[in-house]
């Protein structure tokens, strides 16, 4: 049987609750991906698992609701470091290019958004909860392929010419995954720096909460204090 997990712990936390080796080990871990690219693929093979032991899982309401936590705190992170991160970058070295893509990009992160405020507000005894799962991971899935398909390829070809720039980028995106809202929050747009005030305002409150969640017990994310 899976024991109850509680949520992720911020940087500060960690530091202060977990040992000085695993509070280490633990972010490094998050930041040591050597390009941009490799970060962004790494987050969508894990929402991918997620989805699928959700759907692989349906009866099994308590499995459904650790794995469909992970999948919304993952998400929800991975959102807002790709807005606060990401996108910037296609802007600043793509040109007019990267401004059409780093748009399209977050009107996707919008929509997907706000379905994902449904789905984080169900539970697994709701009739709707894996149809509204499913609803969500049609555009979500579209997003993904275009973007390991077109937009990573392009950023990385730009990035070769500043030595060191796509490994930096990974460890800030990793940084940055570590301190902003684990929930979905639409209304705080998708362009810094009003989203990144807003979410200053509402991380704390979601990791808060977050500890009465339940999470998966082998996963990295939820609850290094009790490694």
């Amino acid at each position: 049987m899976l024991s109850v997990r509680t949520a992720p712990l911020t940087l500060r936390q960690c530091s202060r609750y977990c040992s000085p080796s695993f509070a280490r080990r633990t972010f490094a871990q998050a930041v040591k991906m050597s390009s941009i690219s490799e970060a962004i693929k790494k987050d969508h093979r894990e929402l991918e698992q997620y989805y699928n032991e959700v759907i692989n899982n349906q009866g099994d309401h308590d499995y459904q609701e650790r794995y469909g936590n992970q999948f919304v705190w993952e998400l929800a992170r991975h959102s807002v470091g790709e807005e606060l991160v990401v996108y910037p970058a296609f802007e600043k070295y793509l040109g007019s290019k990267g401004k059409e893509m780093a748009e399209s990009d977050r009107k996707d992160h919008h929509v997907v958004k706000e379905m994902l405020k449904t789905f984080q507000n169900l539970k697994p005894s709701d009739p709707d909860y894996v149809s509204k799962l499913k609803e969500l991971w049609a555009p979500l899935s579209e997003h993904i392929k275009e973007e390991e398909e077109r937009d990573l390829p392009t950023l990385e070809q730009k990035l070769q010419e500043v030595e060191g720039e796509s490994a930096s980028m990974a460890r800030s995106f990793g940084r940055t995954k570590a301190f902003v809202t684990s929930r979905s929050h639409p209304s705080a747009g998708e362009h810094p720096p009003f989203e990144t005030a807003m979410g200053l305002l509402a991380a704390p409150i979601d990791h808060i909460a977050d500890l009465f969640r339940k999470f998966p017990d082998n996963t990295v994310s939820p609850n290094p204090s009790t490694k």
